[in-house]
């Protein structure tokens, strides 16, 4: 997994207007303060310079092992860029004694989970499993550090991975390549300046030998730091360090691991023009170097960019978005250990004219350097960063997870506690300073980023690259795996410690709202989320998106608070106010430290009763839900699900999609008669977690909703949303420029309410979840055709769909589409056998297991429980439902549901790469282009396309 900053391409923010300002409340109190409890650890290195940090938490069922090593993008051989990467896939899979992917299996298979990452500093490989298989995961750690096979096969395959994962993340989505635009030009002579990710023609030009050498050069104990969170008993744990990390030996030829290069000042301004293929909207940006992350000025450039980008209250929200110059505003800080950059950057709206947007972003940085902020926008930008700080230490998992990125960036451990201490001395003055040191006109790079040719020479930095350091060819012979009889068996499980789980309390407001709570952590933040029925299914026709264009817009202005005013008041607590909507219900949620809670809280109740949806803020978030579309709409995977449920929905409420067509139809008025009719205490519900009591969480909601009345009649759900079932179709939708197709399969399956449902989970989860899915496993882990290949199905009150989806090289799109079509017969065809069944009960439910640990996973599933109508005691029932569902009813459900005939397929690509032989699998295709699909025909297809 390649770790940036654009995963899946650029974000698209809510857009609103400027607005008078409206007659509020008296001036709330001032805000409690926020902070963030340090993070508990015990510390020892071993002999072969392992270093070994333990957070023990005993409140928790699960533990997680990580190892990371300081060994990142930046010790990339010269013309070997992504090998970094690349070798955190190969050291994933395959040891002397373990197989390829048996990793995956030890974890999956017991209900726990595990990935690696790579970043310019360091590469880290993790795994959270139920505390007794601690033991277990600490031997696999040994393995891969210890005793790694680096053959053809692992090399082979994962490279094949690595370059369908490169197109998935920068090729095919319409702003992938900025990631490339800003390594290129935020450096100079630092390693980073190369592609963490690599490049196709580095990748196929890579050897097996190349790996090795890589290998024996910077792995070792001597260069990692094995971290362990969880149920951990600290005596037991040194033993086991001991036994199976002491005798790995260091590095026999090291070295070292430090960049010499740094940075030189730029003081010279450019601009350059990145050109890019399926690029909808334009963006423009500036950038400029920063220093290390350990610098001292590095806490105030933090507050600096909360000050700018954090929230809807910040200047260049203000600036851009509000005024709806902009379609979204982003700053990206990048905190590396010899270097970093900060990249302010906006996309723009189509009408927009990109020199004044490019002023109007260069004006908002110069007035940082020509005045302090204000006091108001530094205690802002300081609790955002706090509360921030709270919500990743929710979980032990969380806090081992922020001690170690901050630990490979600067050798401290207590890094992450100090960089809180930093921010909280910063002031307005020490903003203005770094904005004026760092942030100077002449070192800026001004940069455009829009539609045209791939031409990396658009954005080239002219400064020569450097040539980097190569290391020595790999000595001795290559390990093997070991025959079977051989082979170390993995220690089986140890005692499972007693944990209490978080107790579940319903209870009811004075009005009757059901409330349910629970005291998930002793972290100080909560979540209130109110459930409310209703969803997408109710858009009226002609009128698809009203639902979810109402929850975007909720927060955007009552008769007593602006869209402003909400944004400043939430901001100023640490708070976050989000709205979702599904296809039955809409959620919204709010977070926030607990001392701030009930302040914040105030803000979500005026907004869920009263919100007014004034026109100027619908029209900006209908102009921003439309340019949304026409990113969406030039993605390859997020195109096939589009077409997808109007293909297996039909006209159906819940095969409503918000188009250009439909949205202009939709009103203020509309909004504010939806928000009455659905938005209802006699149909609302409120679940409340987090470090908060039962009694707490009543106290504070029946202050907020206990007194709510409506004079409006309770909503009536809607009949049959689903509709009928539609005709099997294989659509294809032509996009000549796509830099990888998406691979859709999918079918109508069951409601939620079924008793079919369990036995369907453990169906899909042998068919498509998780990397012991069969679809994982059999194109990616097997024919290297995709990152991924997964399915799954929704919870709702009428049919469901399950889909299975990819994404790979046009070339191969129809042998993707060929294996998801065996795959879905073969799991109704073939017997499942009780083992099969039995992991994939402990998978679902260790997922489920860790999501109940933090607030905002425990109020998920219940709100779902809740919307469903089922009860919301059942989040603690589910290992008694899986353990219920036998073999032979799963793969009775799989025969009924899943055969091959009955599954739709979507393919969204370059057709001409591919459509011959789709057609040798399904004869009957339907052939779109692009550029004619409309989402609102019957036939998908534009009058005359």
């Amino acid at each position: 997994m390649y770790r940036s900053f654009l995963a899946g391409g650029a974000a698209f923010t809510a857009l609103v207007s400027v607005m008078p300002a409206l007659a509020a409340d008296p001036a709330p109190p001032a805000p409690a303060a926020v902070s963030a409890p340090k993070i508990a650890f015990t510390e020892w290195t071993l002999a072969n310079g392992l270093r070994v940090i333990a957070l023990p938490d005993p409140t928790t069922a699960s533990v997680t092992t990580s190892v990371w090593y300081e060994v990142g993008s930046k010790h990339d051989p010269e013309g070997r860029s992504g090998f970094a990467h690349l070798f955190e896939h190969i050291l994933s899979r395959k040891t002397e004694n373990m197989p390829y992917n048996m990793i995956n299996r030890l974890t999956e298979d017991v209900g726990g989970q595990r990935n690696a990452s790579t970043g310019d500093d360091r590469t880290n490989y993790y795994e959270t499993v139920p505390a007794e298989y601690l033991e277990t995961m600490l031997w696999t750690h040994a393995e891969r550090m210890a005793r790694p096979v680096v053959d053809d096969e692992v090399f082979e395959k994962e490279r094949s991975i690595v370059k369908e994962e490169l197109r998935q993340r920068i090729l095919a989505p319409p702003y992938g390549r900025i990631r490339l635009v800003i390594a290129e030009n935020a450096y100079d002579v630092l390693p980073n300046r190369r592609p963490g990710i690599g490049s196709l023609e580095q990748l196929d030009s890579a050897t097996l030998a190349d790996a090795r050498a890589f290998h024996q050069a910077y792995y070792g104990p001597d260069t990692a730091t094995l971290i362990v969170a969880g149920n951990v008993d600290i005596a037991r744990l040194r033993a086991l360090v001991d036994r199976y990390f002491a005798s790995i030996p260091r590095r026999a030829a090291p070295i070292p691991l430090e960049i010499a290069a740094r940075e030189p000042q730029r003081t010279s301004p450019r601009s350059i023009v990145a050109t890019a293929p399926n690029v909808p909207l334009p963006v423009t940006g500036l950038l400029w170097k920063v220093p290390p992350v350990d610098h001292p000025d590095m806490a105030a450039l933090e507050v600096f960019d909360a000050v700018m980008s954090s929230g809807d209250n910040s200047r260049l929200y203000e600036a851009l978005v509000r005024t709806g110059k902009a379609v979204s505003v982003s700053e990206a800080l990048g905190t590396n250990e010899d270097g970093g950059y900060l990249a302010a950057f906006a996309i723009l709206n189509p009408a927009a004219d990109k020199a004044e947007v490019a002023e109007i972003l260069a004006n908002q940085i110069a007035a940082v350097r020509d005045a302090p902020v204000t006091e108001a926008e530094l205690a802002e930008a300081k609790n955002t960063l706090f509360a921030s700080a709270l919500r990743r230490r929710e979980t032990v998992r969380g806090r081992a997870f922020e001690l170690g990125e901050a630990l490979v960036s600067t050798g401290d451990p207590r890094a992450a506690d100090l960089r809180l201490e930093q921010i909280g001395r910063v002031t307005a003055a020490d903003v203005q300073r770094v904005a004026q040191t760092w942030l100077r006109p002449e070192a800026a790079v001004a940069w455009r980023y829009e539609a045209g040719e791939d031409n990396p020479a658009s954005y080239a930095n002219p400064v020569p690259m450097p040539t980097f350091a190569s290391v020595p060819p790999a000595t001795g012979e290559p390990a093997q795996l070991k025959d079977e009889a051989t082979r170390q068996a993995p220690p089986p499980p140890g005692a499972k410690p007693p944990v209490e789980m978080a107790r579940l309390v319903e209870d009811r407001l004075a009005n009757g709202i059901p409330l349910v709570s629970a005291q998930t952590g002793d972290v100080p933040i909560a979540t209130i989320t109110l459930v409310l029925p209703g969803g997408s299914a109710t858009d009226p026709a002609g009128k698809a998106g009203l639902a979810a264009l109402a929850a975007a817009v909720a927060d955007k202005g009552t008769p007593t608070r602006s869209a402003k005013q909400i944004a400043e008041e939430l901001e100023s607590l640490g708070a976050s106010l989000g709205a979702g909507t599904a296809d039955d219900g809409n959620f919204v949620s709010l977070t926030a430290p607990t001392a701030n809670l009930a302040a914040a809280g105030k803000v979500l109740a005026d907004v869920v009763r009263n919100a007014s949806f004034p026109a100027g803020e619908v029209e900006l978030e209908r102009k921003r839900t439309i340019d949304s579309l026409a990113v969406a709409m030039k993605d390859p995977g997020s195109l096939a699900g589009m077409v997808a449920t109007r293909l297996l929905y039909g006209d159906a409420p819940y095969g409503g999609i918000a188009t250009v067509a439909s949205l202009p139809a939709i009103t203020p008025d509309d909004l504010v008669a939806w928000r009455k009719a659905h938005w209802h205490p006699a149909s609302a519900k409120i679940v409340v977690s987090g470090g908060i009591s039962p009694a707490q969480a009543k106290s504070v909601t029946d202050g907020l909703f206990g007194d709510w009345t409506s004079d409006a009649p309770a909503p009536v759900p809607v009949a049959n949303p689903a509709g009928a079932d539609q005709p099997v179709r294989t659509v294809v939708i032509d996009m000549p420029e796509a830099g990888q197709a998406a691979v859709l399969v999918g079918t109508r399956v069951i409601s939620r309410g079924s008793d079919r449902y369990w036995p369907l989970q453990i169906a899909n989860a042998v068919l498509g979840s998780g990397s012991n899915g069969r679809l994982f496993e059999e194109v990616r882990t097997k024919r290297g055709l995709s990152y991924g290949a997964y399915s799954g199905f929704g919870a709702t009150a009428d049919t469901a769909v399950l889909t299975a989806s990819a994404q790979t090289k046009n070339e191969t799109a129809d042998e993707v589409v060929e294996v998801m079509l065996d795959q879905f017969d073969r799991i109704g065809n073939d017997p499942l056998d009780a083992d099969t069944v039995e992991k994939r009960r402990l998978y679902i439910g260790g997922s489920v297991q860790r999501s109940l640990e933090t607030s905002a996973g425990f109020n998920g599933i219940v709100a779902n429980l809740m919307l469903q109508g089922i009860a919301p005691t059942e989040s603690g029932m589910i290992a008694q439902r899986l353990a219920a569902v036998t073999p032979e009813a799963a793969q009775a459900v799989a025969k009924a549901l899943l055969p091959a005939d009955k599954a739709t397929v979507v393919v969204v690509g370059n057709a001409a790469t591919f459509l011959d032989d789709l057609r040798k699998i399904r004869p009957n295709v339907t052939v779109i282009e692009a550029k004619d699909l409309d989402l609102d025909s019957p036939t998908l297809a534009a009058a005359g396309g």
